[in-house]
């Protein structure tokens, strides 16, 4: 990769690393719908700078918006759902763990439908060092976990599967769109739809008290789609959906030293051992 994609590629690990912290805050006082409802719509409000910035022209077809809706189902309201509720029974850290999994999900799915995007013997192997050190990291905390908790690591894992069928279905669909209509499109459907069942499924509606909840909120919406999803499209355009979706690699490191720092979990040998054994794996997959 170039050094400009090796700086979105960093910046796109931090920025959606820190998410699971936030939404671990977030979720001790609101639902996990209402998260995702106003996390969108704070991602919406921000991304509209941007397409102010860049003025790009709006599709009006229908198909086009279908497309794009649907996208944003399975790129953002779904798997944000499942991971938000999935992390009330989860510690952050394992959250982040089961979502670096994307990976290998999209591994397989990028060989079978997209011509430009092949499974190699050496991404292979680079996965593969990377799936280990993902079991070492989990290995402490998948201990005598609890009905609840394995429901809880399931549903995350399975926003892995939709993340990875997403990177695919958006690289098919939004390759003649510009930037900031492949950012914001998806998210004003996806949006509209979770407003929608939001105050049925959690009513009453109450809305967040204290200030971290909003800061919580905030910071996922304006840093964790905003601008993460501008860097997600440039990436997957730029170096191909199996590589972009490799960010989720860094989660673990981030998520992990975040939880040692800020809710006390303990720096052990899984960490060291597993941590560079993911950054291995990265590095392996997007040597020339």
């Amino acid at each position: 990769m170039k050094p400009k994609d090796w700086a979105a590629f960093i910046l796109l690990g931090l920025v959606w690393g820190t998410s699971f912290l936030w939404i671990k805050i977030a979720v001790k006082e609101i639902g996990p719908l209402l998260l995702v409802s106003l996390r969108l719509l704070i991602g919406i409000l921000g991304l509209l700078v941007y397409v102010g910035w860049t003025k790009p022209k709006f599709p009006l077809d229908r198909q086009t918006w279908i497309q794009l809706t649907i996208l944003g189902l399975i790129n953002n309201a779904i798997p944000y759902l499942l991971i938000s509720w999935g992390e009330i029974y989860i510690d952050s850290a394992v959250a982040a763990i089961l979502n670096s999994t994307a990976p290998l999900f999209t591994m397989v799915l990028a060989h079978f439908f997209l011509t430009d995007d092949p499974m190699t013997s050496k991404r292979v192997i680079a996965l593969f060092i990377g799936f280990l050190g993902i079991v070492v990291l989990m290995e402490r905390d998948l201990n005598g976990v609890l009905v609840r908790g394995v429901l809880g690591q399931l549903a995350v894992l399975t926003a892995a599967v939709f993340y990875a069928i997403s990177s695919i279905y958006a690289r098919r669909i939004t390759s003649d769109q510009p930037a900031a209509i492949r950012a914001i499109m998806p998210l004003i459907g996806a949006d509209i739809l979770v407003w929608m069942i939001t105050p049925i499924a959690e009513h009453p509606i109450v809305l967040p008290t204290l200030p971290i909840t909003w800061l919580a909120v905030i910071w996922l919406g304006i840093m964790g789609v905003s601008l993460a999803y501008i860097l997600y499209f440039y990436l997957l355009h730029s170096v191909g959906p199996t590589r972009t979706v490799l960010v989720t690699y860094v989660f673990p490191l981030v998520g992990v030293i975040l939880g040692v720092l800020f809710l006390g979990e303990t720096l052990d040998w899984n960490l060291i051992v597993g941590g560079l054994m993911v950054i291995g794996g990265i590095v392996l997959v997007n040597r020339q």
